[in-house]
């Protein structure tokens, strides 16, 4: 009888309104008659998920997030420090859960528990902040403390609308004449912008703070690229509420509100500017090189447009399940290979699960219709005019 898998359930307790927190005892009934043996940790301070999961989370098989977006951000900061990293299901109980529902995940537990126990895994892109990591948005200007400074109790009461209260509408709108923008070299993949911003954004989600709602039709959450949204040019109260608008509107007019997408991001400021990092503390920053890791983690999602694929695994997995493809094709190389080192790489196929072994067995069937098609190909060709063969 082969193991149990292993699952390690983190616990934000203050995580989301009152009447809505999970029982965590629900949860791991659920995981353990999904043949889970787990333990469960709750975390107490700030940063505590990220110490929880690289302290404990060698060896586990998935490890489940019960939290907010900010919860979210430290365990996968906690998996991104692992020589292995699990996979992990999120069970979004916080006010805004904005990446929850960029990937479709349910905020409701029995729904989000499902979606974990008989689901399947997306490789999903992380960012990288200087040193640090982030999951769904880095962001500066007016409002960045739309999260972190928000009173917990209010956001129990108003949920993600309390964001918008404490956030762009008072701090912008009515104030507008007393903020001042901040100047920053903006260099990314196609050029440089230097400017005086109200407020920058560089995101991988279809909604920032509940407020910035981006076209889904554009946003991938592991094409390898990242959305980034900079507020500028705002002389009035005015000019702030019509900026509310067009930001509704999606009319990014490249003016007040400049939308691009790019690969890497760097921004130099004259002083040391605050930042929020998934609507946590970022800390104060000159110097920010931001920079894409492609499907670095693996993470539980219904199967919505958001992903360019439904390739499971991050792009190193990928890149020896094609490896150990062309290995059984052809006996031949695999020896030439073996001599190279390669067949000596760990087997992806006994690790990479159901979907991994699916996909292996349709492009035995593709190459074996091709080779059959490539002979008939060259019989008929023998005869055939020599223009038209290319």
């Amino acid at each position: 009888m082969s193991e149990n898998k292993k699952a390690l359930l983190v616990v934000n307790p203050k995580s989301g309104k009152d009447k809505t927190r999970p029982d965590p005892m629900m949860i791991v009934e659920k995981l353990s008659k999904a043949g889970y043996d787990f333990s469960v940790r709750k975390t107490t301070c700030a940063g505590d998920a990220t110490n929880i999961v690289k302290e404990a989370g060698e060896g586990y098989d998935l490890i489940v997030c019960c939290g907010g977006d900010g919860t979210l951000n430290e365990v996968i900061n906690g998996v991104m420090h692992l020589n292995r990293r699990p996979k992990i299901g999120y069970i979004p109980t916080g006010s805004t859960n904005d990446l929850a529902s960029t990937m479709g995940i349910p905020t409701d537990v029995n729904k989000a528990m499902d979606l974990i126990i008989n689901g399947k895994t997306y490789g999903y892109d992380i960012g990288m902040f200087n040193n640090k990591f982030y999951t769904y948005v880095a962001s500066f200007g007016t409002g960045v403390d739309i999260s972190y400074d928000t009173p917990q109790a209010l956001k129990n009461i108003f949920g993600h609308n309390a964001y918008v209260i404490n956030g762009f509408v008072l701090k912008l709108g009515h104030n507008i004449r007393n903020i001042k923008p901040l100047h920053a070299r903006f260099e990314y993949d196609d050029g440089v912008i230097d400017d005086n911003f109200f407020f920058g954004a560089v995101s991988n989600s279809t909604s920032v703070a509940g407020i910035f709602k981006y076209n889904e039709d554009e946003v991938r959450v592991d094409d390898g690229v990242f959305e980034v949204l900079l507020v500028r040019k705002l002389k009035s109260v005015l000019d702030a509420f019509a900026m509310f608008g067009k930001i509704k509107r999606r009319e990014y007019d490249g003016d007040t509100l400049i939308y691009l997408r790019t690969k890497t991001a760097k921004f130099t400021f004259d002083e040391p500017t605050p930042w929020t990092l998934d609507g946590e503390d970022g800390g104060k920053v000159k110097d920010i090189n931001i920079s894409v890791l492609n499907r670095a983690v693996e993470i539980y999602s219904n199967d919505t447009k958001m992903f360019i694929g439904d390739v499971a695994q991050p792009t190193f997995v990928r890149e020896e399940k094609e490896r150990k493809i062309f290995r059984r094709k052809d006996k031949d190389d695999a020896q030439d290979e073996e001599s190279e080192g390669i067949a000596d790489e760990p087997s992806v196929i006994e690790t990479a699960g159901e979907n991994a072994e699916t996909e292996v067995k349709e492009k035995k069937k593709f190459f074996g219709k091709k080779d059959k098609d490539e002979a008939e190909e060259a019989t008929e060709a023998a005869d055939a005019p020599e223009e038209s063969d290319e």
